[in-house]
Parts: C-alpha cells; sequence; structure tokens
C-alpha cells in the first residue's frame, strides 16, 4: 500500500534537550503531534517510529573523530579543549547526557523519511525532528550536532542515485547543507533567510554560488530585516519556480524552519502564518509537478515554540494529507485546555494570524525593492544558462 504521506515522531526525540534555558526544545515536537492528534488529523496508521542512524551513516558526511567526541561529550569524558575542537560545550551547544544516542535519532528519524519516499511507501513524508543544517562535518553548530539533512542527502545519492533540490526557507543560513555539497552539481541548494549582516551564522549571500561543477547549483536570498510575507512569498515563490524548472530533481528536500514569523525572539523578519501557509503549498505543488510527488520534509529553527511552532508544522501535514479544510475551524479546545496552563503565553485559537499581529514597517517598500533585486542577482546564473540553453537547442 502506497501512503500518500507519512509522519515520523516518537516521545524519545524530546531528549535531545541541550538544558532547561536553551531556546531549542523539542518538546515542539510534542506540541505539533497533539495538536495534529487533538484535530483528528494524525492517525497511527500514519505514523512511523524513527530508527537510529548507524555510525556508518553518520560518517557519510561526518568525520569519526567528530562523531567519538560526540560520544565522549554525552558520557562526561570530554574535556573543555577537546570540546571546543569540535564546536561542543559552546553557548549554543552544550554538551548534555547521552547525546550522540539523540542526535542520532534525529538523523535516523530524517533517513527513515528519505526510505519512506525513495522506495514508493509514501508520496511525502514528514520528520519534524530534523532539519538540523548547521551541522558541519567536524564541527557542531547553532544547536546542530549532527546535520541530517547533509546526511540524507548523501545517502539519497548513494543508495538511490538521485538528484537532490534542498530547499531552506528557516530565517538562518543553510550553511551546513550548502558547504557539505558546494561542489557537487547533483545536489542544488536553495536557502532564503535573513540577511547574515545581523543575525547568525552571517553567510549566505549572493556571491555564494557553489564552485567547480557544482558552480551555480548554490541560490541564496539574504532578505532584509522586517521582511514581510508579501515580500517573502514573492521571493519564495520566484525562486523555488525557477530553480526546480532548470534544475529538474528527483526528489524535493525542504527544511522547514519556522523563524522567521514575527513572534520568533531570535531573528528580525515579520512574516505570518499567512507564509507558512504557502511555503509547504507550494512545495507539494511543485513535487507533483517535477519528481512524482516524491517530498521530504524536516524541521529546523523556531523558538516561540507555543504561539507559532504548533500550527505552522501542522500546516506541513495538513497540505502534504489534503486536510486544509481543517485550517477553517478553530484550534482544537481540547489542545487549548491541556497546555494553556504550560505558558504564560496566550495560545492562539485560530490557526490564521490576524494581519494586525503585524506592525507598520515605515521601510516596507525600501525592504521590498530591495529584496527583489537580491532575486534578481541569485537568479541572474539560472537566467543565463537558460537563455544559452534556449540559442543552442
Amino acid at each position: 500500500m502506497t501512503h500518500e504521506a507519512l509522519f515520523i515522531y516518537s516521545d524519545k526525540q524530546l531528549t535531545y534537550r541541550f538544558n532547561e534555558s536553551h531556546p531549542f526544545n523539542h518538546q515542539r515536537l510534542q506540541l505539533t503531534y497533539d495538536l495534529l492528534t487533538s484535530a483528528q488529523a494524525l492517525s497511527k496508521e500514519q505514523m512511523i517510529e524513527p530508527r537510529m542512524a548507524t555510525d556508518e551513516e553518520l560518517e557519510l558526511v561526518h568525520d569519526p573523530a567528530f562523531i567519538d567526541a560526540v560520544k565522549q561529550g554525552g558520557k562526561g569524558e570530554l574535556s573543555d579543549g577537546i570540546a571546543s575542537n569540535f564546536g561542543l560545550n559552546t553557548e549554543d551547544t552544550p554538551v548534555f547526557p547521552n547525546m550522540h544516542e539523540a542526535a542520532s535519532l534525529l538523523v535516523g528519524g530524517t533517513l527513515t523519511a528519505v526510505d519512506a519516499v525513495m522506495t514508493g511507501q509514501s508520496q511525502h513524508a514528514l520528520h519534524l525532528g530534523g532539519g538540523l543544517h548547521h551541522g558541519f562535518k567536524g564541527r557542531a553548530s547553532g544547536f546542530c550536532i549532527y546535520n541530517d539533512s547533509s546526511i540524507a542527502i548523501e545517502y539519497i545519492k548513494q543508495k538511490y542515485g538521485a538528484k537532490v533540490l534542498y530547499i531552506d526557507t528557516d530565517a538562518h543560513h543553510g550553511d551546513g547543507v550548502q558547504w557539505a555539497f558546494y561542489d557537487d552539481p547533483d545536489v542544488c541548494t536553495l536557502s532564503i533567510h535573513e540577511t547574515g549582516r545581523y543575525l547568525f551564522p552571517g553567510t549566505g549571500s549572493v556571491g555564494e554560488k557553489g564552485s567547480g561543477k557544482g558552480y551555480g547549483f548554490s541560490i541564496n536570498l539574504p532578505i532584509d530585516a522586517f521582511t514581510e510575507d508579501d515580500s517573502f512569498i514573492h521571493v519564495y515563490e520566484t525562486a523555488f519556480k525557477e530553480v526546480v524548472e532548470f534544475f529538474k530533481p528527483d526528489v524535493i528536500l525542504t527544511q522547514n524552519g519556522v523563524d522567521a514569523h514575527h513572534y520568533d525572539p531570535l531573528t528580525h523578519l515579520c512574516s505570518s502564518m499567512k507564509t507558512y501557509e504557502f511555503i509547504p503549498k507550494l512545495a507539494h505543488e511543485l513535487a507533483h509537478h517535477y519528481c512524482e510527488g516524491k517530498w521530504i520534509a524536516v524541521g529546523g529553527g523556531g523558538y516561540d515554540m507555543w504561539r507559532v511552532v504548533p500550527r505552522a508544522w501542522s500546516v506541513i501535514w495538513l497540505e502534504m494529507t489534503n486536510q486544509q479544510h481543517i485550517l477553517d475551524d478553530p484550534i482544537p479546545t481540547s489542545w487549548l485546555e491541556r497546555w494553556q496552563p504550560e505558558t504564560t503565553d496566550e495560545l492562539p485559537t485560530s490557526w490564521h494570524d490576524d494581519p494586525s499581529i503585524i506592525p507598520n514597517i515605515p521601510r516596507k517598500l525600501e525592504i521590498t525593492e530591495k529584496n527583489n533585486k537580491t532575486l534578481e542577482k541569485a537568479l541572474y546564473h539560472i537566467r543565463n544558462e537558460k537563455k544559452n540553453i534556449a540559442k543552442k537547442g
């Protein structure tokens, strides 16, 4: 039986937890899962438990010495000096007990999603525990230990011989994935993120286009601080459509960080749920048009875990399973009653945001024009190549 979509989740994924005060809190997963089940939008038949990634799979991207350091850190056996060499025990990425096992489970969840889609078990798969796009070959970074998306892409290439289009709409640049495939013509990375002028990791300029045979297959759209829905959606839609038509992938992998929302405490963008309803809608449409529906989606950033993340991530699943009609209903009362006592934030009662949550941005026109110029620069190479191909044809 081929499923329309499968949802990869386990409560065990909540063990990826740095400390009580750290902004990266995978209770987000539990909140999203509970919201979907409360809305009767997710059944047990649509779920798969994630597996643990093997060391061999981690080594598709990561150095064995780094993996060993993570294991030692999780056992409390890593000195501060060695830890710092591997980007561990920093303010962003502190060590915690059993961190190797917790991080390996997140990688394994993304590989579970990959196998479900690439073997035809399901057209789409959603693994919200993944999307840790800052991890490097030999270094943890930005809340990310192992880079599940990079490992998944290399896994897809080696096991299935497929071309992968990676779309990253996290407010932070998807640096770890970009650099892992910077010279690879079989992987195209498209990252739409807040400019690195004021935001970690500071990379992702338009000039980062790839190298060698991979030149032109790294596309970056650093949008301006305070970008609102209409500009974000225009940049995303235009770039995604042109890139997918040019690259013609076998499968699409989307990273769905939801920290470009106005409420997010770590970024400076001004999107609302309007953007997060459109992002998966377009991915769904283009996956069916170009990849026979092969679409794998992972999570990512998102630090307003009460008001934003559960709704925005749930919408991906509702889109995958064609249950968008649920968005016309109120947020289930049972979900509100269960979780409201846990937070001082007032939980939203609607799937949609009231437009009034976005304040008046005096530089709105200037920001939009600047983003459009960035879009032109980012797509210049692709548009030029298409012209050359048309001339030869």
